[in-house]
């Protein structure tokens, strides 16, 4: 299974936060851990490798923190992965090196080759600014929603439906 790691989640969860909150500033580590339930020692390395690459500033002092040193319409993905995870490899063919005990004979080399490109391109279009929950959309019954008569054995409701957002409470 495909799956990305908590560093890399958590790395996700942080910019998404930082690029929401930059109208009030840097954000400390704390805040964001805090926002999250994040561990406040995990993510406070995690930010630091984002701002070794140029993805997030420190600022310290009294109003220190961490900020965007980009637009985050212009921050993708696939750069904070591999910020924390390094690149991105579904099997070890698909390397810098590109070898395995099995080259003379391996056969799908070529199509696992093609799902990594592929990853990474979907990746790299998903911006940390596109990085938010859409509600659910249900379809209900709107004779349910309007009329709450009840059914008669053989009578047909009419289907007429309209949209209805779920709302996740935390």
């Amino acid at each position: 299974m495909l799956k990305l790691t908590k560093k890399a989640d958590y790395g996700l969860m942080a910019m998404k936060h930082l690029a929401e909150h930059a109208d009030q500033g840097a954000c400390s580590a704390k805040d964001v851990a805090e926002a999250y339930g994040i561990p406040q020692e995990a993510l406070a390395k995690i930010l630091q490798r984002l701002a070794k690459v140029g993805l997030i500033r420190s600022q310290h002092g009294m109003n220190g923190g961490y900020t965007l040193t980009r637009d985050p319409k212009m921050i993708s993905a696939f750069e904070v992965i591999k910020a924390i995870d390094g690149p991105l490899f579904i099997t070890s063919c698909v390397t810098v090196r590109g070898e395995c005990g099995q080259s003379d004979r391996c056969t799908i080399r070529e199509p696992l080759r093609k799902v990594n490109e592929s990853i990474e391109q979907v990746l790299k279009n998903i911006k940390i600014s596109q990085m938010r929950e859409e509600p659910e959309v249900l379809r209900v019954n709107e004779a349910q929603v309007d009329k709450p008569e009840i059914d008669k054995p053989g009578v047909d409701t009419p289907k007429t439906s309209k949209p209805v957002e779920l709302v996740t409470i935390s």
